[in-house]
């Protein structure tokens, strides 16, 4: 609420110093249409905001001064140099109310009786005692009450002179100059990554130095300009309630509105973009989902609905949750009303999963409305909603149960300018591929290949720790007709999207840089593998692919083939006998350890200079949450050579939906060979000991080290958090 007060203020303060310019204006041009048009909508939105924010009494003066000026706008009454004093006085007043409310909160012990009467009074047609006055201002001897009106007078002028410190704070600015200034902030990371690659060719020497200063300034010159373009997105939530409130009138229903994280911020591109998709969902959770009191109370279900909305940063990502409390949404319904749309085969509904047919909600054309109504039925929307979700490089999930309600989860990139991106090569072109979809590289000799790739229903896919991966050729999905590189290793990029992984095959992976998006021209708008286009450091122009268009194109998004290749996964496991995946890792000089590969998350590098405290553990700031860090050595007695300096090598290990990160001296390699533990070394922390590559090696026993050494972990880590 402070944030909407400091805004108001702001607005307010920058309309009255127009309004005194216009007022003195119209003086000699009282009949100006455009002129009264102007001042009456500041007080008219004055009015109505300080309405909203509770100020009464600033709404009770300034509705007088609007009914005054809502007939000179309409020819009813004739502006005189009574009137104009008058309203130059209402000026005041209203600027006296807004300082005291941005001083103390209040809007002060000030009495306005005497303008307010005195503005009544000049709404008569006629006015006497105009003919012939000199400009009054309110601080003149009102009449009946002089006393009054001289403090009103004294302290008006003071307000006067202290009005505005509200603004001192803040500018505005036309956001064409913002996006230019955006555009031109582009071109110089450009350039700066042109400056880069060749200073990177030297060695040392004052270009070596001048690129490396000029790459710390434009980073920060890129955030802040970044930080001008980011809005709460609250600022479009804002008018949610009334639509909310309006839909719950027209189906006589009770909905109550829940909004959290009003303040997290989002590129005002973003903003735009999601607008409309995230009216539209609301009023679907409005219409389709929630039931009327009458539907609701017999299922036990309170008479007022719940509609909420929560909105969080993770990973990089802003994710949006729309939740309801409806009546959900009946997969095998959708799939009746799919087939009998004739969008998809009795045979299809037959083989679909349940998320699978969630998903058929997308679709155009198709709505289990059961009639079209003002509001909905038309089956036209909800394809709408995920294509511009996705071409913002978004994705939305869909979850329902069926009479507890229905949840849809929007994931949408904080900006759409300047993304850190891989590079990679295809047939002699290079290819950016946005780090939000990126979850591992993966990189095999040909001959180690042809052992992990398998065809299942003619469609190859890779052996991954033990899972199988469909596999994209980015060559085949581009239809690329030049000659295969040959090269001496097997390059996977392993991509999520839309929940799914898939692998996509390159030839080469160069290095992870800035880069700056520029939108395709209209002739490329169809291309559904590329989300744009950028210039890399040597001034060439390198495409970027758009993930989900490439599973779209190759049909790996679909849980019909996801299911039949999870048929082979069994097989596969079994054949592997003691066969297991371990990350191989340094403790010490000469200490190493397995750590079985199911048991690990993610593997992560962290700066030193990133660890922070919080009770007694080191923690850093991991994708939204606070990740404890143990030092694994010190846990099994291992003296480490390696200093805690530079960069930490973390084992992230999960367990109960919760992380905890294992410090170690150095990751190693990641092997896949057969198992025949030694139990004879067995004791706390490990279950025995192997030979990996000729060198003898415990494996940890990552459960009961947890147990030990992080039992927090095992029963929730909500204290630490709050300790934090």
């Amino acid at each position: 609420m402070d944030d909407i007060v400091n805004d108001f203020l702001v607005e307010s303060f920058e309309g009255l110093d127009q309004l005194d310019r216009d007022l003195v204006a119209l003086e000699s041009a009282p009949t100006d249409g455009e002129l009264l048009a102007r001042v009456f909508r500041c007080v008219h939105t004055v009015k109505g905001t300080c309405g909203f924010l509770g100020f009464g009494k600033l709404e009770s003066v300034a509705h007088v001064g609007e009914s005054l000026l809502a007939k000179l706008r309409d020819g009813e009454l004739v502006l005189d140099s009574a009137r104009t004093s008058a309203l130059l006085s209402l000026v005041d007043a209203i600027r006296q109310i807004l300082c005291s409310i941005e001083s103390s909160g209040q809007e002060g012990d000030a009495d306005y009786s005497a303008l307010i009467a005195r503005l009544e009074g000049l709404l008569a047609p006629e006015q006497p005692e105009s003919k012939g006055q000199p400009n009054l201002r309110q601080g003149d001897e009102v009449a009946g009450h002089p006393q009054a009106g001289a403090e009103l007078g004294e302290a008006q002028a003071e307000a006067r002179a202290n009005a505005g410190s509200a603004t001192d704070s803040s500018i505005r600015v036309d956001v064409g100059l913002l996006d230019r200034l955006m555009n031109l902030v582009g071109e110089l990371v450009l350039a700066r990554n042109q400056i880069l690659q060749h200073a990177t060719a030297e060695q040392g020497g004052s270009l070596a130095a001048a690129s490396q200063r000029l790459n710390l300034l434009t980073t920060e010159l890129q955030e802040g300009v970044m930080k001008t373009r980011m809005q709460p997105i609250g600022n479009i939530w804002g008018k949610l309630p009334r639509v909310v409130r309006d839909l719950a009138v027209a189906c006589n229903k009770q909905i109550r509105l829940e909004m959290e994280g009003k303040e997290t911020e989002l590129d005002k591109t973003i903003i735009e973009a999601i607008k409309d998709p995230l009216t539209h969902i609301v009023r679907n959770s409005a219409d389709h989902g929630i039931e009327t009191p009458e539907v609701r109370i017999p299922r036990g279900k309170p008479a007022e609905g719940r509609l909420s909305l929560r909105a969080y940063h993770e990973g990089g990502q802003v994710i949006i949750e729309i939740a309801d409390d409806g009546a959900g949404i009946d997969a095998e319904r959708i799939k009746q009303k799919a087939v009998e749309k004739g969008l998809i085969s009795a045979d299809q509904a037959a083989r679909m999963g349940e998320r699978e047919a969630l998903n058929l909600v997308f679709l155009p054309g198709l709505s289990t409305a059961r009639q079209v109504t003002n509001i909905s039925g038309r089956g036209v929307g909800m394809d709408v909603v995920k294509s511009n979700i996705e071409k913002i490089g978004g994705a939305v999930d869909i979850q329902s149960k069926p009479g507890v309600g229905t949840t849809l989860k929007i994931k949408i990139p904080l900006t759409l300018a300047i993304i850190p991106a891989l590079v990679v090569s295809c047939n002699g072109n290079r290819y950016a591929i946005p780090q939000v979809n990126l979850v591992e590289l993966v990189r095999r000799e040909r001959r180690e290949s042809r052992e992990c790739i398998e065809m299942i229903h003619g469609a190859p896919v890779y052996r991954l720790r033990g899972n199988l991966l469909p596999l994209v050729y980015l060559r085949s999905a581009l239809d690329s007709t030049g000659k295969a590189a040959r090269n001496d290793a097997l390059n996977v990029v392993v991509l999520q999207a839309d929940d799914r992984t898939f692998g996509l095959v390159v030839d080469e992976i160069n290095d992870t840089e800035e880069i700056v998006v520029k939108p395709l021209g209209k002739q490329l708008k169809g291309l559904t593998a590329f989300a744009g286009a950028t210039i890399m450091g040597d001034g060439r122009v390198a495409l970027i692919l758009d993930v989900m268009g490439l599973a779209q194109r190759a049909h790996v998004i679909s849980e019909v083939r996801e299911r039949r290749a999870g048929e082979h996964v069994a097989p596969v496991r079994a054949t592997l006998g003691n066969r297991q995946a371990l990350l191989v890792c340094a403790l010490g000089d000469t200490r190493r350890a397995a750590i079985p590969l199911s048991s690990v998350a993610r593997l992560e590098e962290f700066p030193a200079s990133s660890v922070e405290h919080a009770g007694e553990y080191d923690v850093v700031q991991y994708r939204g949450q606070i990740l404890a860090l143990l030092d694994l050595p010190g846990i099994l007695g291992v003296s480490s050579v390696e200093p805690r300096s530079g960069m930490l090598p973390v084992v992230v290990y999960a367990a109960n939906g919760r992380n905890v990160g294992f410090v170690v001296g150095r990751i190693l390699d990641i092997v896949e060979d057969e198992v025949h533990v030694d139990v004879s070394t067995t004791r706390e922390g490990m279950l025995g000991s192997i030979v990996v590559q000729q060198r003898v090696t415990d494996v940890l026993d990552m459960g009961a080290i947890v147990r030990n050494a992080a039992p927090w972990l095992i029963e929730g880590v909500v204290a630490m958090e709050n300790a934090a």
